[in-house]
C-alpha cells in the first residue's frame, strides 16, 4: 500500500514523540517508586526510633515508661523484652507471628504482602547484650494508591500529549506541503499547455521559494528544448520536403511523355541525388538517436574517416576546381565513434567549405585535450563573429550564402553539431573555418 509523504512524516513525528513520552513516563514512575519507598522506610523507622526513646532498659530487660498507644492498631509498635511481648497492637495472628519473628531474627525491613504492611525491627542493647527488640509497622496501602494514581495520570497525560502532537503535526504538515502540491500540479499543467507561465517568487529566501526558483529554471530549460525541437522538426520537414518534391516532380515530368534515353538518364541522376540527400539526412538523425540511447559507439581511424568524408565531396569539388587536402596526424589517432557516424559529422562541414571556398580546402587531424580535433579551413569569405552561433540554427545561413542561389535550407551544420554533441563532441566556427571535436577511441 502506498503511503504518502505527509502520512510518513506524521508517522515519524508521532512515533518519536511516543517513544519520548513513554521514556519520560517510565522515568517518572521509577523516580516516584523510589521516593515512595524512601518515605515508607523513613516513616516506619521514625516510629521505631520514637518508641525506642520511651523505653527503660536494664540488665533484666526492657520496661515501659509510658502506656502503649493502641490508637492505630494497623500501624502499631511491638516491644519485646527477652522474647516476651510487653506491648503489641491489635492485629491479626499472621502479623503477630511476623512481628515475633522480627524480634528474634537480625533483619531491618520486612514486608507482609497479605496485610500490606512493612515492618522495621530495632534491637534493644544493654552493655553489648541484646535484651529486647522494638518492631514498628506502617501500612503500604497509601503509597500503593499514590503509585497507581500517578501511573494512571501519567498514562492519561501521555495519550493527551500524543493526541495533541498528532493533531498539530497533521495540521502543520498539511499546510506546509500544500504549496508544494499546488506548485507541482501547476508545473505539470504548464509543461503541457503553457510553457511561458512561471511562479516568479523572486530571489530564494526559504525552501519553498528555492523550490519555485528550481521549477522555474526547469520550465525554462524545458521550454527552450521543446521550442528548439519544434523548430528543428519544422526545418527538417522542410529540408526533407524539398528533395522529395524534386524526386516526385522529376519522376512525373519524365513520365508525362516519351523521352530520349539521355533525358531519362539525366532525370534518374537528379532523382538519385535527391534520394541520396534524403537518405543522408535520415541516416544522420537515426544515428544521433541511436547514440543518445547509449548503444555501442565503436571506434575508427581518425584519418580514414576524414579521407572518406572528403572523398564523398570530391565530385562537387572537382566541378568547382577546388583543391581538397587531408593532412594526416603526427601519429595514428582513433575516434570513439563508428566510421560512418564520424563521416556524417564531417561531411556537412566539408561540403560547406567546398561550397564557399575559392580554390583550397584543407582538413587537419590532431589530438587536443583528450579528444580528436578536426580543423576544416577554406579560402572563402569566412564567418563573421556575429554569425558563429547563428549558422548552427536550423534553417539559418550566413551572409556569404544568402544570395548564392545554392540549394538547401541550412540544415547541414545544425545536423553536424547535433550529431557531434550526441557523442560528447562539438562543432564550432572559427575565424578561418570550423573545428570539430570527437571523443578519442
Amino acid at each position: 500500500m502506498h503511503i504518502g509523504l505527509r502520512r510518513r512524516l506524521l508517522l515519524v513525528v508521532v512515533s518519536a514523540v511516543a517513544v519520548a513520552v513513554c521514556g519520560l513516563v517510565a522515568a517518572f514512575v521509577v523516580v516516584l517508586d523510589h521516593a515512595l519507598e524512601r518515605d515508607a522506610n523513613t516513616l516506619v523507622r521514625t516510629r521505631a526510633v520514637a518508641e525506642l526513646g520511651t523505653l527503660q532498659v536494664s540488665r533484666a530487660g526492657v520496661h515501659e515508661a509510658e502506656a502503649p498507644d493502641d490508637a492505630t492498631p494497623a500501624a502499631g509498635v511491638w516491644v519485646f523484652s527477652n522474647g516476651r511481648a510487653i506491648e503489641k497492637p491489635r492485629v491479626g495472628p499472621s502479623v503477630q507471628a511476623a512481628a515475633r519473628a522480627a524480634a528474634t531474627h537480625p533483619f531491618r525491613y520486612a514486608d507482609i504482602a497479605a496485610a500490606d504492611l512493612r515492618l522495621y525491627a530495632v534491637p534493644v542493647v544493654f552493655h553489648g547484650k541484646r535484651v529486647g527488640t522494638v518492631v514498628a509497622a506502617t501500612s503500604l496501602a497509601p503509597y500503593e494508591e499514590s503509585r497507581r494514581t500517578a501511573l494512571f495520570g501519567s498514562l492519561i497525560f501521555a495519550f493527551v500529549v500524543l493526541g495533541l502532537v498528532a493533531a498539530a503535526s497533521w495540521w502543520l504538515l498539511a499546510h506546509s506541503l500544500q504549496p508544494v502540491v499546488r506548485m507541482t500540479r501547476q508545473a505539470a499543467a504548464w509543461s503541457e499547455r503553457d510553457l511561458d507561465k512561471r511562479f516568479a517568487l523572486g530571489e530564494p529566501t526559504d525552501e519553498l521559494t528555492e523550490l519555485a526558483a528550481t521549477l522555474d529554471g526547469l520550465l525554462d530549460r524545458l521550454a527552450t528544448t521543446l521550442r528548439h525541437e519544434q523548430r528543428f522538426s519544422a526545418e527538417l520537414s522542410h529540408e526533407l520536403r524539398t528533395p522529395l518534391a524534386r524526386v516526385i516532380g522529376e519522376a512525373e515530368l519524365a513520365l508525362r511523355r516519351p523521352r530520349a534515353e539521355g533525358e531519362y538518364r539525366a532525370a534518374l541522376e537528379l532523382i538519385l541525388r535527391n534520394a541520396q540527400q534524403l537518405a543522408r539526412t535520415v541516416d544522420a538523425l537515426v544515428a544521433a538517436a541511436r547514440h543518445k540511447l547509449g548503444t555501442a559507439r565503436g571506434s575508427a581511424d581518425a584519418y580514414t574517416v576524414a579521407a572518406s568524408a572528403v572523398e564523398a565531396c570530391t565530385s562537387g569539388a572537382d566541378d568547382l576546381e577546388l583543391s581538397v587536402q587531408v593532412e594526416p596526424p603526427a601519429r595514428p589517432l582513433r575516434i570513439g565513434v563508428d566510421g560512418d557516424f564520424g563521416e556524417r559529422i564531417l561531411q556537412p562541414v566539408i561540403e560547406n567549405a567546398c561550397r564557399y571556398g575559392r580554390g583550397r580546402v584543407s582538413v587537419s587531424v590532431a589530438q587536443a585535450d583528450g579528444t580528436v580535433a578536426y580543423v576544416v579551413e577554406d579560402d572563402g569569405p569566412g564567418v563573421t563573429d556575429d554569425e558563429r552561433e547563428a549558422i548552427f540554427e536550423p534553417g539559418s545561413r550566413g551572409r556569404a550564402g544568402s544570395g548564392d542561389g545554392s540549394s538547401g535550407a541550412g540544415l547541414g551544420l545544425a545536423l553536424a553539431r547535433r550529431l557531434a554533441r550526441s557523442v560528447a563532441g562539438d562543432v564550432v566556427a572559427t575565424s578561418e573555418g570550423f573545428r570539430i571535436t570527437l571523443p578519442r577511441g
